[in-house]
């Protein structure tokens, strides 16, 4: 997993390299980013913790321990990443930002992830379940196989992390010295941090429980940034970033019934590559 935090790096960074002509223009001082405007989109891959999952409810109350899960990575194509009537599906980033001054840029944006508990695993369970199923009991650290007459669990449209972010931009080209006019080619370093509340639509099923599957508040997340962002001709950019984060929900819903929920926290990884569009309306 180390080698594919470091490849979109690398990749842009190589993309970098042919536009360091000697030929090229004088090196100028750009013009302050202050009020500069950005908006991207793009797509990301993402990696969870292990977590604990404890699910209450009328009749049963019990936890389920060191639960494994994955992402959901949909096939590359213009079906669905370009189609608009489907572009939601594989998992996304969107963000519109701001340059409070020549370095700092202020952000909200939505990380579209999604968060699958594949079923057949083997884990521990404690608690008590007595709600008519195939599974009522009293449980002590017990092995319990998830299968899906049991559990179906997942938040698959999706881990929805509505976020703020602040953002410290860095010009590499000017800390490495190197003449390359800034209206055909920047390189910025990106170092920053966000927050906000996490909104997953739930995908879950106890055993004979209805099924959820509705968007809710469930609780917040925050996690730090470092990235490389290659802006082309003044307007165009690429962007590779890789965060690392928390996540706390102990307000999942399980079923339609408000008295149905869950709730576990994991830390996660996300990498991600976009692409967008900026200018400076005051330059």
């Amino acid at each position: 997993m180390k080698k594919q935090h470091y490849f979109i790096f690398i990749l842009l960074g190589l993309m970098a390299f042919p536009s360091f002509s000697q030929e090229s223009a004088m090196y100028s001082e750009p013009k302050t980013n202050k009020g500069r405007i950005y908006v991207f989109w793009g797509w990301n891959r993402g990696y969870y913790t292990n977590s604990d999952i404890h699910f209450t409810g009328n009749n049963y109350d019990f936890k389920l321990n060191d639960v494994k899960a994955r992402d959901r990575q949909s096939k590359f194509g213009l079906d669905p990443h370009f189609n608009p009537n489907r572009i939601t599906i594989p998992q996304t980033n969107f963000r519109l930002g701001v340059f409070i001054n020549n370095n700092i840029d202020i952000s909200i944006g939505v990380d579209h992830m999604k968060y699958i508990m594949p079923n057949d695993q083997i884990v521990d369970i404690d608690g008590t379940i007595n709600d008519n199923s195939n599974y009522d009991g009293t449980y002590n650290s017990d092995e319990i196989k998830l299968e899906k007459d049991f559990l179906f669990f997942e938040h698959s449209d999706g881990l929805n992390y509505l976020n703020v972010e602040i953002t410290r931009n860095d010009d590499v080209l000017k800390l490495l010295k190197v003449k390359m006019n800034p209206d055909r080619l920047q390189l910025n370093a990106l170092v920053g941090f966000g927050l906000g509340p996490l909104m997953p639509k739930s995908n879950v099923t106890l055993w004979n429980n209805e099924r959820n599957d509705a968007f809710h508040f469930a609780g917040y997340g925050f996690a730090a940034k470092v990235g490389l962002n290659i802006t082309f001709f003044k307007y165009f950019f690429i962007r590779g970033e890789l965060k690392e984060g928390f996540i706390d929900m102990p307000d999942i819903r399980t079923s339609p019934d408000p008295s149905d929920t869950a709730e576990q926290h994991f830390f996660f990884t996300q990498m991600d590559l976009v692409f967008g569009i900026t200018i400076n309306p005051f330059n």
